[in-house]
C-alpha cells in the first residue's frame, strides 16, 4: 500500500463515525484554542506595556532625592530635599557624551479654572528639555522658551484631557486659564499619550516652567525638586549613565566614602525587566494550564483508537490475509490518530484566533497573534497525534492474522 492510499483508507475509516471523531477530537480543538487564545493575550499585553514605558521617555533615567531621618523617623525614599535643579544641570553639562537631555520635575496639585469649567489636575514644573526627554511633541502651539524659564513666566502647556474639560471643542492656545487664582497663559496642547503602564492619565497634566512652579505656585524660595529625569542617547549606556550619575552627585553632595546616597536612580529597563517577568510568567501558567486539556485530548485518541482497534480486528485480518505488512497497518492507524489530531488543530487555531479578536474587541485589549505561536500549536497537535496513536497502532500491527479473521 502506498502512502496516498493509506491516506485515504483512514480517512474513510474516521468519516464512518462523525460524530465519533469530532468528540474525540474536541479536547484536541479545546486546547489548542485555549493555547492560541491565551499566548495572543498575553504576547499582546507584553507589547502594550512596553509601548506604554517606551511612551515615559527615550532611554530614561529617573533620579529622586533619598530618605529623610527627622527625629529617627525615615520617611522613605523621595522624601528628602537634597536634590537640585543644578544637579540636573551639571549631569547634562558633565556627563554629555552619554546625556542626551535632563529636567527636573517639580509637582503641585491645582484646580485649573476657565470660564465656568474647572478641572483638579497636576501641575508639573520642568524645563525646556521636557518634550526631548518624555517624546512628546506638541499636537499644537509651541513649547515654553528659554526666557519663561529664566523669568518664571506664568505660560503654561496643557495635556488633552485637560483641554477636553477646560476647551471642549475648542483651541485653548492662546487662552489664559487661573490656577489658584492666577493667570496662565496657554502656549499650546501636547499630543495625546494616553494612559502610562500604572494606569495613570498621561494627558491629564498641566506642564509650565519648573522655575515658575516653584515662584508662583508653591511660593518656596528653595531649589529643591522632587526628580530628574535623564535621557540617554543609547539604551546600552544605562548600567554606565547610572555609575557616573551616581559618581557626580555623591561628589556634589559632598558625602563621605562611607557614607550611604543620598538619592536613589530608577531605570525603564528594571521596570521593563520586572513587568516582563512578570507578564511571561502568567503567559506560561495560563498556556500550562490550557496544555492539559491537550493531554486528556491526547488520551482520548489512544482510547477511541484502542477501541477502533477491536472494532476492527476482522479488517484488520483480512488486509494482512491480502498482503498487508505489519508496518503498513502501523502506520494505517497512525496516520488515522494523525488526521483525527490535525483536523482538531485546524479548528482550534481558527477558534482559538477568533476567541482571542473577540475578547480583544470586547475587553478593548490589545491581541498580538504571531504565526510562530500558530505554528508550533498546529505541529504540537499533529506530534501529540503520533504519540498517543503509536501504541494502538503498534498493538494492531501485532495481531496475528488467522486470530483476526476467527475474531467474532
Amino acid at each position: 500500500m502506498n502512502l496516498w492510499m493509506i491516506f485515504k483508507v483512514a480517512l474513510r475509516a474516521i468519516s464512518r463515525n462523525k460524530t465519533r471523531s469530532l468528540l474525540t477530537a474536541l479536547g484536541i480543538i479545546v486546547g489548542i484554542a485555549a493555547v492560541i487564545a491565551v499566548v495572543a493575550i498575553g504576547q499582546g499585553a507584553q507589547t502594550m506595556m512596553m509601548s506604554q514605558i517606551n511612551s515615559m521617555g527615550n532611554n530614561l533615567i529617573m533620579v529622586f532625592p533619598g530618605s529623610q531621618n527627622p527625629g529617627g523617623v525615615r520617611g522613605g525614599s523621595g522624601s528628602g530635599q537634597n536634590l537640585t535643579a543644578e544637579d540636573g544641570e551639571s549631569i547634562a553639562r558633565d556627563l554629555q557624551h552619554l546625556v542626551r537631555a535632563v529636567t527636573p520635575v517639580i509637582r503641585s496639585g491645582a484646580q485649573a479654572i476657565y470660564q465656568e469649567n474647572n478641572w483638579s489636575t497636576q501641575v508639573q514644573g520642568v524645563s525646556i528639555d521636557f518634550p526631548e526627554v518624555r517624546n512628546w511633541e506638541m499636537a499644537s502651539g509651541a513649547f515654553f522658551t528659554a526666557a519663561d524659564q529664566r523669568a518664571g513666566s506664568r505660560v503654561c502647556i496643557i495635556g488633552q484631557t485637560v483641554s477636553d474639560n477646560l476647551f471642549p471643542g475648542d483651541d485653548p492656545t492662546g487662552k489664559s486659564l487661573r490656577i489658584r487664582n492666577m493667570p496662565f497663559r496657554v502656549l499650546g496642547v501636547m499630543v495625546r499619550k494616553g494612559s502610562n503602564s500604572m494606569g495613570s492619565d498621561q494627558d491629564d497634566t498641566i506642564i509650565a516652567p519648573y522655575t515658575t512652579v516653584r515662584r508662583v505656585l508653591q511660593n518656596s524660595i528653595f531649589n529643591n525638586v522632587n526628580m530628574l529625569l535623564v535621557s540617554l542617547y543609547s539604551l546600552d549606556d544605562i548600567p554606565v549613565a547610572k555609575v557616573e550619575i551616581g559618581k557626580l552627585l555623591r561628589q556634589r553632595h559632598k558625602l563621605g566614602n562611607n557614607a550611604d546616597d543620598d538619592f536613589s536612580t530608577i531605570d525603564m529597563t528594571e521596570i521593563t525587566n520586572t513587568i516582563g517577568s512578570i507578564t511571561k510568567l502568567m503567559t506560561i501558567l495560563l498556556t500550562t494550564v490550557a496544555s492539559i486539556s491537550l493531554l486528556v485530548g491526547g488520551i482520548g485518541i489512544m482510547n477511541i483508537m484502542l477501541v477502533s482497534v477491536t472494532e476492527r480486528t476482522r479488517e484488520i485480518g483480512l488486509r494482512m490475509a491480502v498482503g498487508a505488512a505489519p508496518s503498513d497497518i502501523l502506520l494505517q492507524f497512525i496516520t488515522e490518530a494523525m488526521a483525527l489530531s490535525t483536523v482538531g488543530g485546524l479548528i482550534g487555531v481558527v477558534i482559538g484566533i477568533v476567541g482571542a479578536r473577540t475578547v480583544g474587541n470586547i475587553q478593548q485589549w490589545p491581541i498580538l497573534i504571531t504565526e510562530s505561536s500558530v505554528v508550533v500549536a498546529f505541529l504540537f497537535s499533529a506530534a501529540i497525534g503520533v504519540f498517543f496513536g503509536f501504541y494502538p497502532a503498534l498493538r494492531a500491527s501485532r495481531l496475528n492474522p488467522i486470530d483476526c479473521l476467527r475474531y467474532e
